[in-house]
């Protein structure tokens, strides 16, 4: 296996966490008993360009095209996109005549947060079902797949965004040289481009490997989306580090040329801190998996203990990284009851591998489990104050990365 940006032989290993289905592949609970497809699921890290990533098993058609994550399912997620564009509205003084345009823009939860400031919007989201949610909302939505060829087509067609957007996608990209040279013809002379993504330094050093799964491609630090960017003629300027996704950062970006725009100390110190933290030495990679497989090890244990003494136990939450943690940890039934979601798209599937069934909120109510473990962690203080109630009758949480605790 070859680097897919450097294309130099993938020697390093970051973890390896076993045979596992495809994360959001929710199964249909008239196929309960069906077969399933797994694929290894592990991660390893190029010594040259420092890129983190998994092999490509499954052609994105096959994972993206219909897809059960609404982004605007989460009240924190919304506040997120309404501060992040009240701050690029402020930065770049965008008017009526200016353009966002939102790479993977999902249902259209943070372009509406422009449009409410009276800027155009285009959305561009590979998922039929999402893009016609974004539409229905008024959100005007191409639903494509996006690569160097739809940005040459759209470019010809006059598209120049004085602001593009992409939250949560560049880790999901598996041609990664195809994408940013697609960003970087797309984007207006001077122009803004602002990627979100999840931090690799916060993924190990918080112990985050239930964020590893199939459809993220890359897990990307500073230093090697620095590099990448600039093979591609695009130029980081400013980096802001951000609490969303368990700690995440936000890479703003121009073309190379353009001088409208200085380079912020912010940027050389987030770089500091990555090679301070070991970032560059492939021993710090490869330590990586023990502090997994003793994470493991004490979530069972307290599991175990649980059940044994007649406490039961459900979920709350499915999303993608919650189906690697139990798939890699062997949680089924025998330990979690079910588990609900907000998302319409996925109540009364089947969680992937697992085949934990998947039920709305209201089924917490009727069942007054003694514990819930929370599944998407990164946003424990919402859900625990969604779901307060559930202390009327003693109920606690499970919070279990980094390490199994209660609250």
């Amino acid at each position: 296996m070859n680097c897919r940006f450097c294309e130099r032989p993938l020697r390093h290993s970051l973890v390896d966490l076993g045979m596992q289905p495809l994360s959001n592949s929710y199964v249909d609970a008239t196929r309960a008993e069906a077969m399933e497809p797994f694929y290894p699921l592990h991660a390893r890290v190029c010594e040259d360009c420092l890129l983190v990533q998994l092999p490509v098993f499954e052609a994105p058609e096959q994972i993206f095209t219909d897809y059960a994550y609404l982004s605007s399912v989460s009240k924190s997620w919304l506040e997120h996109c309404d501060r992040f564009a009240q701050t690029m509205h402020d930065m770049l003084r965008l008017g009526s005549n200016d353009l966002v345009v939102e790479v993977a823009s999902n249902d259209g939860g943070l372009l509406q947060c422009f449009r409410t400031r009276d800027i155009r919007v285009l959305g561009i989201e590979p998922a039929a079902n999402v893009a016609d949610i974004a539409r229905a909302a008024g959100v005007d939505t191409v639903a494509r797949f996006f690569g160097s060829a739809l940005a040459t087509e759209l470019k010809s067609k006059g598209t120049s965004p004085r602001l593009l957007v992409g939250n949560n996608v560049l880790a999901h990209v598996p041609d990664l040289n195809d994408f940013v040279r697609g960003l970087q013809t797309l984007l207006a002379p001077d122009g803004v481009l602002s990627m979100e993504f999840p931090h690799l330094l916060q993924l190990m050093q918080g112990n985050q490997f239930d964020t590893i799964y199939h459809e993220h491609f890359s897990y990307l630090s500073l230093l090697t989306v620095s590099r990448v960017f600039a093979h591609h003629g695009l130029r980081v300027f400013d980096v802001v580090t951000l609490p969303t996704h368990g700690g995440s950062i936000r890479v703003l970006a121009c073309q190379s040329g353009f001088t409208g725009l200085a380079t912020t100390e912010r940027v050389n110190n987030v770089l500091e801190v990555e090679r301070a933290a070991g970032l560059t030495s492939m021993a710090t990679y490869e330590a990586f998996s023990k502090q997994v497989h003793e994470t493991k090890r004490k979530l069972l244990e307290f599991l175990i203990a649980q059940r044994r003494a007649g406490k039961r136990i459900v979920g709350y939450g499915a999303p993608a990284k919650g189906n690697t943690l139990l798939n890699y940890c062997g949680i089924r039934e025998d330990f979690l009851e079910f588990t609900v979601d907000r998302s319409p798209l996925k109540q009364g599937k089947l969680l992937p591998g697992t085949r934990i069934p998947v039920r709305a909120p209201e089924a917490l109510t009727d069942a007054r489990p003694d514990l819930v473990l929370i599944l998407p962690w990164n946003i424990e203080r919402e859900i625990v104050e969604q779901l307060a109630f559930i202390r009327e009758w003693g109920g606690k949480f499970i919070v279990p990365i980094p390490e199994v605790r209660v609250v």
